[in-house]
């Protein structure tokens, strides 16, 4: 499914602004589940579509992740570093900072970013280069990755559409991550699912999201050694 934009603005950092600090995900105040085994570190790392945004507290896709994993009885705990308005550029430039602010090195990042990037209508030279060099800087650091993808709108023309569409599957191929083609498979055009702007998921989207990333986190993480 392609993103089809509906007049939504981008909210840009200036250059000169301080990179933001990644928020653990708080407890939960919903059921409590047994979890066992060690603890595990998740870093969400993206955009607005991981920040929350327009949502309430708690109601992000880190947090709705999180649920999921402790209802499968793996102790972890998702570290929200969506920041809203990212570009992959913005990203690229606060990856390393995160990373050394985290008091251990994460389990598994989830990496989900690009919307910003279409909707700007970036190269998508840009938008490749820059995901190859965050993807290069956790192959570096030995961290496993999830990445949630995106897709160009048809209206943007077949021949962006492809520069762009082509660029999450191949990378993950080539840096061995597990990839969720489009994190908006399934929500986007389901207005009962969506907010008012069309882009971003409401609370009923965010938990339709949850259910089909969760899953592919839980096996990665039961993959890899604990840190």
């Amino acid at each position: 499914m392609a993103l089809i934009l509906q007049g939504a603005t981008a909210c840009s950092q200036r250059d000169d602004a301080p990179i933001p600090l990644a928020t653990a995900s708080p407890p939960a105040p919903a059921a409590t589940h047994a979890v066992s085994g060690p603890k595990r570190v998740v870093l969400a790392f993206g955009d607005s579509l991981y920040a929350g945004y327009g949502l309430r507290p708690g109601q992000s896709l880190p947090d709705a992740v999180r649920e999921r994993l402790r209802a499968a009885a793996i102790d972890a705990t998702v570290t929200n570093a969506g920041v809203s308005g990212d570009t992959t550029a913005d990203g690229r430039r606060r990856l390393a900072y995160t990373l050394d602010r985290l008091e251990r090195k994460p389990d598994l990042v989830m990496l989900g970013l690009g919307g910003n990037d279409v909707l700007r209508q970036i190269p998508p030279a840009e938008t490749r280069a820059n995901m190859e060099a965050m993807l290069a800087e956790l192959d570096r650091r030995g961290i496993p990755v999830l990445l949630t993808g995106m897709m160009a709108p048809p209206n943007l023309g077949p021949d962006y559409a492809a520069r762009v569409n082509g660029i999450w599957p191949e990378l993950a191929k080539k840096h061995h991550a597990i990839l969720y083609p489009f994190i908006l498979d399934g929500v986007l055009g389901r207005r009962q699912l969506m907010l008012p702007d069309g882009v971003h998921p409401n609370a009923a989207g965010v938990q339709t999201i949850a259910d089909r990333v969760a899953p592919l986190v839980a096996g990665r993480l039961k993959e890899v050694p604990a840190t």
